[in-house]
């Protein structure tokens, strides 16, 4: 068994045509270019790209595959440059029956199901070449559809207020899927404002894993949250297995942002532009309650939890890290002089010491980040789709 690094939400914002598969994405978002930063710069080993049900994306993969610079592997998934895997997938947008929606995350063994899956989405979704996100399913339609492919099934981001179930569309999972399919459902996305212990007041979650996603909508943002997972090799299968927590792969640990720096922790007045600081739950702004406010996720948690949020000794740990992109006087320029030095940003998060740091950059920046990868940075609120700031 080994452990890995794995991040399973990465959009691909463009075909190697130019053409757009991922609105309010980065135009360098390619399948190469992904595949290229996750192994030479993040030090990523298994990324899941979510945007595969486009036609484009399946003729770039193609074209790839034929190329030599893609080969299918035993088990599931894409191998690139030998310790690379990536795993094939969508993110889809479901509509329920009373008008909210929200996303999940799809992922499949290998091109093959994909196609079919591509087939079969394009009668439920209009344009597929130009809109590879939204369809007219429901979430229990959509798991029925992947189930029957042999792929699995994440509810995205859970709790967040746009397009999260939690946040978005109802109090409990139960109430959007039969019990026979929340049952083989093996894993929920925690979303950038929320963490292992504020998802432990849902009892329901108790039988599923719990996984930290970048949700990168750029290369610089991936691996912003990530997972450690122990298996015995790379493919689709033994990251399915570390997700049910089957014959001793597991998730070894989850890594991301503090919830307070992400973009809906706290209730936000659009009319006033405040993020709330007062005790949740804020449902309204406290200076005119006719102002419209995007509800927190602490917030709504507190409305539908139904026990309390404290630590579970049986979940993995779940590390407070703040990436290099957030720490005040670390731009571009010094990542890549990071990265030059470490090889890429995993080993700089996780195996460089401060000495060695030191040696490349200031002692103040250094000073940073180790308490960045300490979780030790004070962190203003954020909120309304505005990310918190780290304090300096």
């Amino acid at each position: 068994m080994q452990e890995y690094f794995v991040d399973l939400h990465v959009h691909i914002g463009r075909s190697l045509m130019g053409k757009i598969t991922k609105r309010g994405t980065s135009n360098k978002l390619t399948f190469s270019n992904i595949a290229y930063e996750a192994h030479h710069r993040k030090g990523i080993q298994v990324i899941g790209v979510v945007d595969c049900v486009s036609p484009w994306i399946i003729r770039d993969i193609e074209e790839l595959l034929d190329a030599g610079e893609l080969d299918e592997i035993p088990g599931g998934g894409m191998v690139y440059s030998d310790d690379l895997v990536i795993l094939l997938g969508s993110e889809i947008e479901t509509r329920e029956s009373h008008g909210c929606s929200a996303h999940s995350l799809v992922f499949f063994p290998g091109l093959s199901q994909v196609k079919e899956f591509s087939r079969i989405m394009d009668g439920h979704m209009t344009n597929l070449e130009y809109n590879s996100t939204i369809s007219r399913l429901s979430g229990q339609e959509l798991f029925d559809i992947v189930d029957s492919l042999d792929g699995i099934f994440i509810p995205g981001h859970v709790f967040t207020p746009y397009k999260g179930f939690y946040g978005n569309c109802a109090d409990r999972l139960a109430d959007i899927f039969n019990p026979s399919s929340l049952e083989k459902i093996p894993s929920i996305e925690l979303g950038l404002s929320a963490d292992t212990d504020m998802a432990h007041q849902l009892s329901e979650l108790d039988s599923k894993t719990f996984i930290s996603n970048s949700d990168a909508h750029s290369l610089r943002r991936m691996g912003r949250e990530y997972n450690i997972m122990l298996m015995e090799e790379l493919n689709f299968s033994e990251v399915v297995k570390a997700l049910r927590n089957q014959q001793g792969r597991k998730i070894v640990a989850n890594y991301g942002l503090n919830p307070k720096l992400g973009k809906y922790h706290r209730t936000f007045c659009f009319k006033c532009e405040n993020i709330t600081n007062l005790p949740p739950p804020v449902l309204e702004c406290p200076n005119e309650p006719k102002h419209r406010v995007v509800l927190g996720v602490l917030d709504r948690l507190e409305m539908i939890r139904d026990r309390e949020a404290k630590p579970n000794s049986k979940r993995p740990p779940y590390y407070y890290q703040v990436p290099l992109e957030f720490i005040p006087g670390v731009g571009p320029k010094t990542i890549d002089k990071l990265i030059g030095a470490f090889g890429n940003e995993m080993n700089i998060l996780h195996r460089a010491c401060p000495q060695e740091i030191r040696e490349v950059v200031s002692e103040e920046i250094t000073n940073l980040i180790i308490k960045g990868r300490e979780g030790k940075l004070a962190i203003a609120y954020g909120g309304g789709g505005k990310y918190g700031k780290v304090k300096h």
